[in-house]
């Protein structure tokens, strides 16, 4: 349907494509807008939530967020050609939405900021050659940097490394530094920001994120997606997303106050049934574009030169978006669209059913499972210590648990999403994108949570094997003993490898049979 605040211009110049992660009026597709002569493009379609079997609280996010930045655009007089999910002639694709606008509209061009899906890029130039009509796409300034810059930083290096990256990064934008050195005299703090709760009084008090109570075009939204996907997964019972720039602000300014100054200590910790910690809640309108990277980085630094935050926790803050962030984007466009195959590991094993709905002995799977699925969130421990782990070390087709990922969380764009699932969590790129699998032993998850998971689960993460043995303590065995050869090899996982030595040739079998037992039981 069409929603302008004033007619379609005709002759048409340019028609703006907007797309549900764009919701940003500063976005390069905007440059040289004239409301006299150009129009904007919104289109939600059921193709966008099926690909994948989006979960409710994730098709909530986008379509509640694109109905709200609609509603903004056509309050500045802009016109609007807003198609929304439930309209009767709705074709179900971007592409067939764009050929009906593109037919009754007849605009001379169209206009695109690059997409953060390669799949939505391939589809939308193919339909533009398919009308006919010029495609003009622009970068996304939304980033530090281009996925060119990127590209010249990996050019003729042997392999590449986000540390590298991210100081190329602090010192082309003055980001931490004094004059040429790094703020505090070290481009990270890891060592710091690491720390696990006292176990007999568990996390400190922590004030709560804001919440944003759903107004009437979300509960419409919310209204919609119950109905029309009431098979897939997820809640809603819980959503209170930001969902406007306005909300964002509130968002960021909320966290920049009240956590950024224990962020870094507790960014690691996990603890049962406390999903939000010291963390931001900022993924999803970063990724939306609600906000912008370089307002998000430029408050976290001033709060630490401020003296409201330690460098440690900016530091760490800011490393997870100058960072990783950036550098995910950069993998992602370099690589696709073979990186989505990769699968350096011959992992075969199906995603096990329970993902989709938590269920599982496993105390600190089941508390991160049945979190992501009611509140679209998990932090990033949760997902590549929890989650992720259990995958790799089962040996989850990496396609399969990256869709999962893609599916389930409400910040999940492909560009963030992919590659930190195939690199950086199942190591499924052999190494491209990370020095080393990410594996730990059920161990890890007792120390990092101080043991309350392991004290009310079934299983004991110091067995290996028997009926009491964590899975993830048996599993983490098995991958040594798989990819011996492979771990050997690598200077970062060698001491892991040289522990097998105390492991004899019945315990060995033993392992392994009960790692194929747990695989059969998954499948």
């Amino acid at each position: 349907m069409t929603l302008p605040a004033r007619p379609v211009p005709q002759p048409l110049r340019r028609l703006v494509l907007i797309l549900g992660d764009q919701l940003d009026a500063a976005s390069s597709a905007f440059d040289g807008f004239d409301a006299d002569q150009d129009a904007v493009w919104m289109a939600e379609v059921a193709e966008e939530s099926t690909h994948i079997a989006s979960s409710q609280p994730r098709i909530a996010m986008f379509l509640a967020a694109m109905r709200h930045f609609g509603a903004e655009l056509s309050a500045r007089g802009w016109a609007l050609h807003y198609t929304r999910l439930d309209d009767a002639a709705n074709t179900g694709t971007l592409g067939g939405e764009l050929a009906r606008a593109v037919e009754a509209l007849r605009p001379q061009a169209l206009v695109l900021t690059a997409p953060g899906d390669w799949r939505v890029l391939q589809a939308l130039r193919s339909q533009a050659r398919a009308l006919g009509v010029p495609l003009e796409l622009r970068d996304d300034r939304h980033y530090f940097a281009t996925v060119r810059d990127f590209a010249a930083h990996a050019r003729g290096r042997k392999s590449l490394r986000m540390e590298y990256f991210y100081r190329e990064m602090r010192r082309r934008h003055r980001v931490l530094m004094d004059g040429d050195q790094p703020a505090g005299g070290q481009w990270n703090f890891d060592a710091d920001n690491r720390q696990s709760f006292d176990p007999r009084t568990g996390p400190p008090p922590v004030p709560a994120p804001l919440r944003f109570a759903p107004d009437a075009i979300t509960r419409d939204v919310i209204a919609l997606v119950r109905e029309r996907f009431a098979a897939h997964p997820g809640a809603l019972e819980d959503f209170d997303w930001p969902l406007t720039r306005e909300q964002a602000l509130a968002a960021l300014a909320d966290f920049i106050a009240h956590r950024l100054p224990d962020f870094g200590r507790w960014q690691d910790a996990l603890w049962p049934a406390q999903p939000w910690l010291w963390h931001s809640r900022l993924s999803a309108a970063l990724n939306l574009k609600l906000l912008n990277p370089h307002e998000v980085v430029a408050a976290a630094e001033a709060a630490w030169r401020k003296g409201q935050a330690p460098l440690a926790s900016a530091e760490g803050f800011i490393r997870q978006i100058l960072g990783w962030r950036e550098y995910v984007r950069g993998i992602y466009w370099t690589q696709m669209p073979a990186y989505a195959q990769a699968n350096a590991l011959n992992a075969q094993t199906p995603l096990p059913a329970f993902f989709w709905h938590g269920n599982t002995d496993m105390a600190c799977l089941r508390d991160a499972l049945t979190q992501t699925l009611r509140l679209g969130y998990a932090h990033h421990i949760q997902r590549l210590m929890v989650i992720g782990l259990y995958a790799l070390l089962l040996g989850v087709r990496p396609r399969e648990i990256s869709d999962w990922f893609l599916a389930v969380y409400v910040d999940a764009v492909e560009w963030v999403e992919l590659p930190n699932v195939i690199g950086m969590s199942q190591f499924a790129d052999g190494g491209l994108m990370a020095s080393k699998p990410y594996i730990a032993s059920g161990k890890y998850i007792e120390r990092m949570s101080a043991g309350r998971f392991c004290a009310s689960c079934r299983y004991d993460p110091a067995q290996r094997t028997g009926e009491r043995a964590c899975p993830y303590t048996t599993l983490y065995w098995d991958f040594l003993l798989r990819h011996e050869a492979l771990l050997a090899a690598n200077p970062r996982t060698v001491m892991q490898v040289k522990n097998l030595a105390r492991v004899d040739a019945p315990e060995r079998q033993a392992i392994q049979t009960q790692a194929q037992a747990l695989r059969e039981e998954a499948a």
